[in-house]
């Protein structure tokens, strides 16, 4: 692959069926009954925080944020984030999480909270969340909850439920 043909771009409604492909080939069906997902069913996603990566033309990753209230936070809720497996292993999916993290950022976001593999995302500037802090709607493993705090005081306030806000 030549990574001079990769681009990434705003998600826009276009991108909807193949999101939906590359998320079921990444997670098959069982991620729609994960504890994330029932947050992402509360409400539509961020699409302007939205991207996906594109080679040649071809979407072959993407990473989608929903704004979320977490405990008394206010933030956006990372994932799916997926890589299709021709491309895997090549720095996409970070450079997705790194531009989706600037783009909430600069958005005036408290935190970008995720659910996901500590070994691969704190390298990316994620923390653990203390353990159980956040209620989520569904069972999650709190050991999996992360934050990439954007204000100072957010691992203090980021206690209690986690739901689906209008951003």
């Amino acid at each position: 692959m030549n990574n001079h043909a990769l681009v990434y771009l705003t998600e826009d409604a276009s991108h909807d069926a193949i999101i939906e492909h590359i998320n079921e080939e990444a997670f098959g069906p069982g991620r729609l009954a994960r504890a994330a997902a029932r947050i992402r069913e509360q409400g539509p996603h961020d699409r302007s925080l939205s991207f996906i990566c594109a080679d040649d033309g071809e979407t072959i990753a993407s990473v989608r944020m929903t704004a979320v209230d977490a405990g008394g936070v206010k933030g956006h809720l990372l994932g799916p984030l997926a890589v299709r497996p021709s491309h895997k292993n090549q720095g996409i999916g970070r450079e997705l999480v790194r531009i989706a993290v600037d783009a909430a950022r600069r958005a005036g976001s408290e935190a970008v909270i995720l659910v996901g593999d500590p070994p691969y995302y704190m390298p990316l500037g994620f923390e653990k969340v203390a353990y159980a802090a956040l209620d989520f709607p569904g069972p999650v493993d709190p050991a999996r909850v992360l934050v990439v705090p954007l204000t100072g005081d957010v691992h203090i306030r980021l206690k209690g439920k986690i739901a689906w806000r209008q951003r």
